[in-house]
């Protein structure tokens, strides 16, 4: 049996993903912790906006449906990493977003995370992995590099994968992430952006630390993950310009932070903040813009400014 809330909220998001264009003909997944060795997931070869309750599957770990009469997805490998390596989480999505795919495929990371609000949802850095044909587990492999200190993360020549404690947590942080790509690339002519001050970014890592968010504050991934270089800027763009550059053909898990501690204490403690009165029901655009604001919000109350 499926939860009818969870498995509404699930149809909600698939199709809040393909209303924003981050997915095309059946790319896409997402999948939500619904009890022990147990999760909610959408299944392979169906359009996120033909999803429906009745087409929705339960699975354990392995990912033999335990409920349903679809298929479980050929990247559920990558969404079972997320949840082995990572205790804490309890939601993963994944999506193709035009602008934070265009970065992946074209070999580049995002040039730090450069919006001080942002830093608060999404650290330092939003990294980009090393390639792997995303199938099997060796397709997975390359999360074991980022998961560690980063709740979103490019994946090279794919897209973006972002986990969380819910759905909106998850949800939220890939919108974020592809609303930076979208920023980052329209600077690109005037420049590039700007990165924060140093002592800008160690100030919100701070608060962020002082409000008991970050990797600090989860439990230790399986394996020692070893800290990566940040990303340097290119020659010729000057020290107070960040333009594009090539990612490393490898990362590891380096300094980072999380968002919320908890998606409850975040995004979904009062009623009116709930998905539905955020407008996910609503006309094409409204959910995202809906949710910027909600984001937005959110972390200016943590910052203290709200």
């Amino acid at each position: 049996m499926i939860d009818l809330k969870q498995g509404a909220e699930l149809v909600r998001y698939a199709h809040a993903m393909h209303r924003a264009g981050w997915v095309a003909n059946h790319d896409g997944n997402l999948s939500v912790r619904v009890g022990e060795d147990r999760y909610l997931a959408s299944p392979t070869a169906r359009s996120k906006a033909d999803l429906t309750l009745d087409s929705l599957i339960v699975v354990d770990g392995e990912g033999t449906v335990l409920v349903g009469r679809s298929r479980p997805f050929g990247e559920w490998p990558l969404h079972r990493r997320c949840y082995r390596e990572r205790p804490d989480v309890s939601a993963v999505v994944h999506a193709h977003p035009p602008h934070a795919a265009a970065f992946a495929c074209a070999g580049l990371e995002l040039p730090g995370v450069f919006i001080p609000e942002a830093v608060v949802s999404l650290g330092a850095r939003v990294p980009t992995t090393r390639f792997a044909v995303p199938q099997g587990e060796p397709g997975a492999d390359p999360l074991d590099e980022v998961l560690g200190a980063h709740d979103a993360f490019l994946l090279a020549s794919h897209g973006a994968l972002a986990v969380g404690t819910c759905l909106e947590q998850a949800y939220c942080r890939l919108e974020l992430v592809e609303h930076l790509a979208r920023i980052a690339a329209a600077a690109v002519p005037l420049g590039g952006v700007r990165p924060l001050p140093p002592e800008a970014v160690a100030d919100l890592l701070e608060r962020r630390r002082r409000a008991g968010l970050g990797p600090e504050s989860r439990p230790a991934p399986s394996a020692p993950l070893r800290p990566a270089d940040p990303p340097t800027s290119p020659s010729g763009g000057g020290p107070d310009r960040w333009s594009l550059a090539p990612a490393p053909s490898a990362w590891s898990g380096g300094p980072g932070v999380r968002s919320e501690a908890t998606c409850g204490a975040v995004y979904g403690a009062a009623p009116g903040n709930a998905p539905e009165a955020a407008g996910h029901g609503g006309s094409p655009g409204a959910a995202d813009r809906d949710l910027s604001d909600l984001v937005r919000r959110e972390i200016a109350r943590v910052l203290g400014r709200g």
